[in-house]
């Protein structure tokens, strides 16, 4: 990412569970912040009714695996029998990279790139997220795989994160988010 680290980008990871609002955050976060550049990740699973077409690259499992085999993701995993990724940035010059990532990407990321900024983000409480998920019409069963895999992902976040962020108000959250991006900013 260049020679002189002052001038490499910052790496600021948005993490948690299914159902917590990553993307609607992140979205907003780029929205607000042009200094951010969001890395869009590549999935294998189907579009859902309603989600818009930049929330991922949808593709299918050959080109993701023909990817895999040429080294081109920073991070990748195998969920609920789809596979998710992250495809090595290549941001603007001059801005940070956001990544929205579930926790063993994160994982993966904070390992290869450990001044990564890893946000891990709450939902506040499982009812909530069983709506939400439930809202942006997942299927009963993959709400409740869903709701079952943050049983296990929770303690891994939050033990790696550098920053534990509950989203029970959306504004709040991206005011909340956008402070400690400023922090970490300042602070370079």
């Amino acid at each position: 990412m260049g020679a002189d680290p002052a001038a490499a980008p910052r790496i600021f990871i948005v993490s948690g569970p299914g159902g917590v609002g990553k993307g609607t955050i992140v979205n907003a976060l780029v929205e607000r912040d042009p200094r951010l550049w969001l890395s869009r990740s590549w999935t294998t699973r189907e579009q859902r009714q309603g989600e818009r077409d930049t929330a991922y690259v949808f593709t299918d499992r050959e080109s993701f695996e023909r990817r895999i085999a040429a080294d081109g993701f920073l991070e990748w995993t195998n969920f609920l029998g789809n596979y998710y990724g992250t495809p090595t940035p290549d941001p603007v010059m001059g801005r940070d990279v956001v990544l929205e990532i579930e926790v063993d990407g994160a994982r993966q990321v904070k390992s290869l790139h450990p001044e990564a900024i890893l946000i891990f983000v709450l939902p506040p409480s499982r009812d909530e997220q069983e709506r939400r998920l439930r809202g942006r019409g997942d299927a009963p069963d993959k709400v409740s795989q869903r709701l079952q895999k943050a049983l296990d992902e929770e303690p891994v976040g939050m033990a790696i994160a550098n920053h534990v962020v509950i989203n029970d108000d959306l504004e709040r959250t991206v005011c909340e988010m956008m402070e400690i991006i400023g922090r970490h900013r300042g602070a370079a």
